[in-house]
């Protein structure tokens, strides 16, 4: 156990059972979750699981990405001819 404390962190209330190997903090039976064989926190956990899941997903071109790129595309050379037009 820490120093000075055998009361849940969580839980002031209730005995601690163990510590987190994350955050180092006493956890009670109830805060307790072993995930890979490793005992964490709830906080630790969530914090596990979202870096197991990587980065979002890259969403595809839809048909109205492709449209609004080409009518950019089309806007820009559009006022690049105007302003060559104004200069000569």
């Amino acid at each position: 156990m820490i120093q000075g404390s055998g009361r849940c962190h969580y839980h002031p209330d209730r005995a601690g059972l163990g510590v987190c190997v994350e955050c180092r903090r006493v956890i009670c039976r109830e805060c307790t979750t072993q995930f890979e064989g490793i005992n964490r926190c709830a906080s630790c956990l969530d914090t596990r699981r979202k870096a197991l899941e990587g980065p979002p997903p890259r969403r595809e071109w839809s048909v109205a990405h492709v449209v609004l790129a080409l009518l950019g595309v089309v806007l820009v050379w559009g006022g690049v001819l105007l302003a060559a037009h104004a200069v000569g």
